[in-house]
């Protein structure tokens, strides 16, 4: 958290309020986030022009017309605003950048889980290459049944596992990896080499969905997300089952469990997802 919708979220906004501005300087309040900082030390990074923000996977690309591109990833806790640079920082805001146009763009992260890098790019609109190994977008044509269950058939894993890893698909998160599998009636417990075609093909419907309505409502607020603009997402009231332990299910009325997988919360009704 925050997961595709919301990083799509904030990546739209800052298209809106920064693309065409430029960098004029970068102050840090910390030696480290979950690695160490030292944008303040890049010359390259400033009086460059923003001429391209946008989202792989979790993270949000902020390419300058020099090839220099700045790259966030958000943890946890992690979020952005902008601001008057005359505005009191907030306890946690670690990273400010200052912009041509006098405002503030600000990075706050509580726990310090999430991570700014920067690096020369290898040609104009070229990804980062510490992020060419990601595996599909979600709401990419690519992304398919059939391109699920090639890449899944002789793997035993539990398909919610699977749905979490990004040699595989990126950014699906635990949130919408288990209201998609609800949607689709699959239990997180099952086995991923025995789902097949078709029934991956109804999970990558779902998925694809309901991401789209995630990013539509402006992502999900469950603890502490907010976007550039302080607004939490609202497509909580959406939640079928994430966070909804031993509530009735909205479909047979039968209680949603909880278990651990990976080290994650899963939540499912085990009645309508046999």
């Amino acid at each position: 958290m925050p997961e595709l919708p919301e990083v799509e979220t904030i990546t739209n906004a800052l298209n809106q309020a920064i693309l065409g501005q430029e960098i004029t300087r970068i102050e840090t309040f910390s030696p480290a986030l979950r690695y160490e900082l030292t944008l303040q030390t890049e010359a390259q990074l400033l009086n460059s022009e923003i001429i391209r923000i946008y989202r792989r996977a979790r993270y949000t690309i902020i390419e300058l017309e020099n090839q220099f591109a700045i790259t966030l990833h958000y943890g946890m806790t992690g979020s952005v605003r902008i601001c008057d640079p005359i505005e009191k920082r907030k306890k946690h805001e670690h990273v400010c950048f200052q912009l041509k146009n006098g405002k503030s763009l600000r990075f706050e992260d509580p726990r310090r889980f999430g991570h700014i890098s920067h690096t020369k790019l290898t040609g104009k609109h070229k990804l980062p290459t510490e992020l060419s190994s990601l595996g599909v977008e979600p709401l990419s044509d690519e992304f398919t049944g059939q391109y699920l269950f090639s890449r899944l058939e002789s793997r035993s894993v539990p398909i919610k596992t699977a749905l979490m890893e990004n040699k595989t698909v990126v950014g699906v998160g635990n949130i919408y990896a288990n209201e998609s599998l609800f949607a689709s009636r699959i239990n997180p417990h099952t086995k991923s080499n025995q789902l097949s075609v078709r029934k991956l093909n109804k999970l990558v419907k779902n998925i694809k969905v309901i991401l789209t309505q995630a990013i539509a409502a402006g992502g999900t607020t469950i603890a502490d997300f907010k976007g550039v603009n302080g607004q939490e997402g609202k497509f909580d009231i959406n939640l079928k089952v994430y966070g909804r332990t031993n509530e009735p299910c909205l479909t047979c009325n039968k209680p949603i469990e909880k278990i651990k997988q990976s080290g994650r919360s899963t939540f499912f009704c085990p009645h309508c997802q046999e």
